[in-house]
């Protein structure tokens, strides 16, 4: 494919991030599941409350349930504000050219060219596109800074040709 680089300037905002980081989460953990867990474990838990003898059982569920319910509500709203605010690089303008050949960062303390290759799998959700090199560290491309359709659509043609495992979410 001969398609044109792509170029994009901007500035993450705190919600870009977060937003991405929420993805990023809600792709790894078994939401579903951990929420089943947390409505069984209550279930239990008020049951076992009324059987004699028991009430430390019923102590467990609730803490059971309790930090389940804690861990997603950290993972969720309370570290991804947290990470952006303490990460210097995500105040830096970001200039970021994609080319078939390889992929162009430029910020106040990056000058960087990097083979596709790097990049093993992306995450595609309604407002971004998260490009992981290694199993938890990832580079966010927020939809928000493509400047028009086609080069939105140029971008995703590109992407499809060099990440081999592309998780869209809705």
């Amino acid at each position: 494919m001969d398609s044109l680089p792509i170029g994009l300037t901007f500035r993450y905002s705190e919600r870009d991030y977060v937003r991405a980081l929420r993805s990023h989460y809600a792709s790894h953990l078994r939401l579903w599941l951990d929420v089943f867990l947390i409505a069984v474990f209550v279930v239990l838990g008020v049951y076992v409350w009324f059987l004699p003898g028991l009430l430390w059982l019923s102590i467990c569920c609730f803490g059971v349930s309790g930090i389940f319910a804690l861990t997603l509500i950290a993972a969720f709203f309370i570290i991804p504000p947290l990470v952006f605010r303490r990460e210097p690089k995500f105040r830096d303008e970001y200039s970021i050219t994609f080319s078939p050949e390889c992929i162009h960062f430029n910020t106040a303390h990056i000058d960087s060219r990097l083979q596709w290759d790097l990049y093993s799998r992306a995450l595609v959700d309604r407002h971004s596109y998260v490009l992981y090199h290694g199993t938890r560290s990832f580079t966010v491309i927020p939809k928000r800074t493509f400047q028009s359709s086609e080069q939105q659509e140029t971008f995703e043609k590109l992407l499809t040709e060099r990440i081999a495992t592309i998780v869209r979410k809705k």
